[in-house]
């Protein structure tokens, strides 16, 4: 099979399409011929050899979400078939032809969804799902506040939340990402490239704050949110090595927490998946649209990192073979 594989840790260039033998599967897996795979952060902190891949996981191939068609299943497979279509969340290795996969971590393309919009949604979803309404306890009526609004975690979770009935607040640093976000439906948007964050939510009620940005950040935030509120990591861009002043924390009740997903185990990811089904996939394609910014073929991944890391992205970049 035909697969992005990372020669060696550097930039974008260092993808190239090469040959990879296709993946056994276990008793209880699925092999995935792959139409489409969404690209992730994570996969660039992969290229450059700062996120390594968990035990037992492609070493070499990133990605960590695709979609496409079950073109074989294991002995002990209950839930899917040949020719079922699924999208499904992986811990690496989306980035080929075919990827093999736990059959719980799968879950139906959503009808009226290309396999393109059906890539995008797993990684994001889980990961928003997981650290802002099970972490976060995000309820109706809370204030949420989420960075870089634009891109797929920032986009997932404004929907997500407004569909829930929170208030969002979100950072952007164009006017285009302006735009989109108020198409999303979020009530308060900020270009952070002109105004302060702070001083912008002052009078606002902050609960939870989902912050990829640590650094100087993570000061602003304790000071921002409300008394009980939660402060979730999910990235550090600007440094993990923050500051902090117990005091406030103590004072103010904080509740600090943060998560990665990928080196989960697989019993939480299961879970989790059947959460996802249960709570959110009900709303795809009603209160929730999969917003694609572009599709690019396996040749041009490079392209797709180097407009990530540029910041240039609204929604999701989706890779097919």
């Amino acid at each position: 099979m035909k697969a992005v594989v990372i020669t060696k840790s550097g930039r974008p260039e260092v993808l190239e399409v090469k040959e990879r033998p296709i993946p056994r599967i276990g008793d209880h897996e699925v092999l995935l011929k792959v139409h489409a795979a969404g690209v992730n952060r994570p996969d660039i902190f992969q290229r450059k050899g700062n996120y390594s891949a968990p035990s037992g996981v492609s070493k070499d191939i990133p990605g960590l979400e695709a979609a496409g068609m079950v073109e074989r299943v294991g002995a002990a497979v209950t839930q899917w078939k040949p020719g079922d279509k699924v999208c499904c969340l992986v811990a690496g290795g989306a980035y080929a032809e075919f990827v093999a996969v736990d059959e719980n971590l799968c879950l139906p393309v959503p009808e009226n969804f290309s396999y393109a919009e059906a890539a995008g949604l797993p990684e994001t979803i889980f990961t928003v799902w997981d650290n802002v309404f099970r972490r976060g306890g995000l309820k109706k009526g809370d204030g949420i506040l989420v960075h870089g609004g634009a891109g797929g975690i920032g986009s997932a979770t404004i929907q997500l939340a407004k569909a829930f009935g929170a208030k969002v607040f979100t950072t952007v640093s164009t006017t285009d990402k302006e735009l989109f976000c108020k198409k999303l439906g979020a009530d308060v948007i900020i270009n952070y490239k002109n105004d302060d964050f702070m001083e912008c939510l002052s009078g606002e009620t902050v609960n939870v704050v989902l912050d990829s940005i640590g650094g100087a950040y993570f000061e602003k935030h304790i000071d921002l949110l409300a008394d009980d509120g939660k402060l979730i990591q999910i990235n550090a861009m600007q440094g993990a090595k923050v500051d902090v002043n117990l005091m406030k924390i103590m004072h103010k009740r904080i509740v600090l927490t943060g998560s990665t997903l990928r080196a989960r185990q697989l019993d939480f990811k299961k879970q989790l998946a059947q959460d996802v089904f249960n709570y959110v996939w009900p709303l795809i394609g009603k209160r929730y649209k999969q917003h694609i910014y572009a599709e690019l073929s396996f040749d041009h991944a490079p392209t797709a990192h180097k407009m990530m890391e540029q910041g240039e992205v609204l929604g999701k970049l989706i890779l097919v073979p």
